[in-house]
């Protein structure tokens, strides 16, 4: 039996995602860790968040897949923009900046900004923000996947898989509905980290979710 776990929105939570990575551990010998986007910002070690997920999970029973979310495409405008820099630090990018002394290092920007927007498998879709159903799957725009806002009571059907994402967070997730879940549970917030457990044979939504405190 094979897993996917999606990890919600992480935030610079170093403490919160060891021990979420140490319940996933703990509940299968391998499978593979999706991680829904948001490293950076806003909490206080946004640079050990990077440098635990680009360390990869040092076993090849696990597979780790880190997607983009909207705080690595605010962070990688804003070295480029002084206008878009502004935006960032007020959005965040100060207490990364501060979690590494000063700028972003140049090779976590390069790992940043080749980042995939989604990751599909035979009944899933996995993306950090949300997709638009009138649209084709292969024809989702990146400012969509990073940044919609789904409203908490809208499902669809997905082209037949169920959708799962993070980026609006809400003291009622995670939550599932119908054939959509969200697992961004606010932990920079004072919230919880939230992972929703799919079993691989089955379609459909999550079998069970873990949650971290803050």
């Amino acid at each position: 039996m094979n897993f996917t776990f999606a990890v919600g929105d992480i935030h610079g939570c170093l403490e919160p995602l060891r021990e979420m990575l140490d319940r996933i551990g703990g509940r299968a010998h391998g499978g593979t860790v999706v991680f829904l986007g948001d490293y950076v910002d806003r909490g206080p070690d946004s640079k050990g968040v990077v440098d635990l997920l680009m360390s990869g999970p040092g076993s090849g029973s696990w597979r780790w897949i880190c997607l983009m979310g909207n705080h690595e495409d605010m962070m990688l405008r804003a070295y480029g923009s002084d206008e878009e820099y502004i935006w960032w630090l007020e959005n965040g990018g100060f207490q990364t900046e501060l979690s590494y002394g000063g700028r972003v290092a140049f090779g976590h920007l390069v790992w940043a900004g080749k980042l995939p927007l989604m990751h599909v498998d035979d009944h899933r879709i996995f993306v950090h923000a949300g997709v638009v159903p009138e649209r084709a799957l292969n024809m989702q725009r990146p400012d969509d996947l990073l940044w919609l806002r789904v409203p908490d009571d809208y499902s669809t059907d997905y082209w037949g898989k169920h959708l799962c994402h993070g980026h609006t967070p809400s003291d009622r997730n995670p939550i599932t509905v119908a054939n959509r879940t969200n697992v961004d549970s606010g932990c920079v917030f004072g919230g919880t980290l939230s992972c929703a457990v799919f079993d691989d044979s089955l379609a459909g939504g999550p079998i069970e979710f873990i949650q971290v405190p803050a």
